[in-house]
């Protein structure tokens, strides 16, 4: 018999295996603790890791009044976790849905959405179309898991990206398991399209494309916080261990030079040209005459703000500075100026327009056609208020091409204004030593020249300034997210161009415009000191200039013996009924409108006499 059911072999055996496998788990136990044990823990560290970032909330973009232009709004990005979901909350569902704006069935399908195949990349599944559009729903998997099946584990499902603070606590009451949100700030424009290419906007994934959105984005973007802790098996945050913590800062608010109410007059007006001329292009500019600080700029075609996507490319170009036209007469300005700055002539000096030829240079030249016929010489005054090509380029060849040149660049043409985002180009002015031989008889009067609208503008504020070149100004006081002003922006003159005399002579001249015999006594306004200069070039088309297709403007300021406000109107390729796009009459309509509502509005004064005072002086110096 037996002495036991176990032999001694079979015991050294099973010893032997326990054993080893003591030694086994003691050597992995040492590779865990000891070997690898910085490699291990560096991973567990990461998996536990918690890094939250905070937003911080964009400044404001304001108005000259406070009026909000650009703002953030608190929002609530909500998503789902289909995994948590609790079949006791299904009758929550519908209630959810409407919440949310969400068709029932379409949250339905969200929510029983569990897994998706490993081989398909994240897609995209649009949202049924609701009382408002809703963006587009995105099924995202979070951690790498595995269903049974093989297929991925859909761990977060957006329901919507502008949930409303209040309704997302109705939703919190609801209590759906898995259901949860998070805080984010959405760009809104409160105003839409006013003054949309200044204001800019920032584009769907929070970057700011354009205007002042893009200019001062440094001031306006804040700095988001941080938070470092951990995290359980389940991602919930430990708050217990909490290592560092950074509040956001959020960002300043800009204050704008542009007032809302004249910014509106603006468009207003733009809108009333375009129903009447329907023309490709618009641009209206309206600045104070004696900082440079532009008050209100619009151009045609515009856009919403809010829909940008919706607007083109083309559309969203500040024109103003990225466009470039030939001036036509409201460039006679320059030869004018310079010609009295050099003490060359005096307004009473007179030229003969009558002939169609003149000699320069030893050379017989063919000076441009007038609009009218002239039976006598023509002083300079008459000059600017007739707009005669001829006299312009008779006083330029007084001055000679360099001379002349050399006023034109002043004057800031050929040279970006300065204004202070959007592209702008520096249009087009070629020096003497690139002009053709008739070059002399068509730059003064406004032609072989590109310029921009803000270039235009700028010019004609040259002479209601008292003499100096300002710059665009567009960006007024930077102010913190408690509404205290941290910095005020001046005005800035880039040069002195001519004298007050010359400047006080100038507008004299320019007041004649818009009297009886001047180009545009629809621009008069009763009452008021008027000066102003329009101007109308024929576009070239198919490399001929067309004797139908026309810019036209008027750049003024009023009162002209003591300018407050600088307004300049061009309208490009109006279609004008039995006539044609000139200054006279599809822009200068525009300013005398524009200008009547702006003197009730900045209780602009009309023009008194003070004894002992000339009518046009300039008080106080520079302006």
């Amino acid at each position: 018999m037996s002495k036991g059911f176990a032999s001694n072999y079979r015991i050294v055996l099973l010893a032997s295996g326990v054993f080893l496998g003591f030694v086994g788990v003691g050597f992995r136990l040492l590779q865990l603790h000891v070997l690898d044990r910085e490699r291990l823990v560096r991973h567990v560290d990461r998996a536990r890791d918690s890094f939250v970032v905070e937003q911080a909330r964009r400044g404001d973009i304001l108005d000259a009044r406070g009026d909000v232009l650009a703002t953030s709004r608190s929002l609530i990005v909500l998503g789902v976790d289909p995994q948590a979901l609790r079949p006791e909350d299904e009758s929550k569902w519908p209630e959810l849905a409407r919440l949310i704006g969400m068709p029932a069935s379409e949250l339905t399908r969200i929510f029983r959405t569990k897994t998706r195949s490993s081989e398909d990349a994240p897609e995209a599944v649009a949202s049924a179309s609701g009382p408002t559009a809703l963006p587009a729903i995105n099924l995202a998997t979070v951690v790498d898991e595995t269903a049974a099946s093989g297929e991925r584990l859909v761990r977060w499902a957006k329901l919507s990206e502008s949930v409303e603070e209040s309704t997302y606590d109705q939703i919190l009451k609801l209590g759906v398991k898995g259901v949860y949100g998070t805080r984010s700030y959405r760009r809104t424009y409160p105003r839409n399209g006013l003054a949309a290419h200044v204001v800019g906007f920032v584009n769907k994934e929070d970057t700011p494309a354009s205007g002042v959105e893009s200019f001062a984005d440094f001031y306006l973007r804040g700095q988001d916080g941080w938070r470092e802790s951990e995290k359980d098996g389940l991602r919930r945050e430990l708050a217990q261990f909490r290592t560092r913590e950074v509040r956001p800062t959020d960002g300043f608010s800009v204050m704008l030079s542009i007032d809302s109410a004249v910014q509106h007059m603006v468009e207003a007006e733009l809108a009333a040209i375009v129903e009447k001329f329907n023309p490709k292009k618009a641009t209206i500019i309206v600045s104070d005459a004696r900082s440079g600080f532009i008050l209100g700029l619009g151009n045609y075609p515009s856009f919403n703000l809010n829909e940008f996507f919706r607007a083109p490319m083309e559309t969203q170009k500040n024109v103003s500075i990225t466009d470039q036209l030939d001036p036509g007469s409201t460039f006679k300005i320059v030869a004018a100026a310079g010609a009295l700055e050099d003490g060359l002539v005096t307004p009473g000096m007179r030229f003969d327009c009558t002939s169609e030829t003149t000699v320069y240079k030893g050379k017989t030249l063919r000076l441009m056609r007038d609009d009218h016929v002239w039976d006598h010489a023509l002083s300079v005054s008459e000059i600017i208020s007739h707009s005669s090509n001829r006299g312009a380029a008779l006083l330029a060849m007084k001055l000679g091409d360099q001379k002349f040149y050399d006023w034109a660049r002043a004057f800031g043409f050929g040279e970006a204004s300065g204004f202070p985002f959007g592209g702008e180009i520096s249009g087009q002015l070629n020096s003497p030593d690139k002009w053709s031989g008739i070059d002399i008889t068509r730059i003064p009067a406004g032609y072989s020249i590109a310029a921009t609208p803000m270039q235009i503008h700028y010019a004609m504020g040259v002479i209601a300034s008292g003499g100096e070149l300002m710059r665009p100004q567009i960006i007024r006081e930077i102010r913190d997210s408690r509404g205290e002003t941290v910095y005020t922006f001046g005005g800035v003159a880039r040069r002195r161009v001519i004298s007050e005399q010359t400047a006080q002579q100038m507008a004299r001249m320019l007041q004649g415009v818009v009297e009886t015999g001047g180009t545009a006594t629809n621009a008069a306004i009763p009452g008021y000191l008027v000066a102003g200069k329009t101007g109308t070039a024929q576009k070239i088309i198919d490399g001929r200039y067309s004797n139908k297709n026309h810019v036209g403007s008027f750049a003024g300021f009023f009162p002209a013996n003591d300018p407050r406000v600088v307004i300049t109107v061009i309208v490009d390729d109006a279609n004008v009924t039995n006539g044609s796009g000139y200054g006279r009459t599809v822009a200068a309509p525009s300013f005398k409108h524009l200008a009547e509502q702006l003197i009730s509005y900045l209780d602009i004064k009309p023009a008194v006499p003070v004894a002992g005072r000339p009518l046009f002086a300039l008080e106080g110096g520079r302006r």
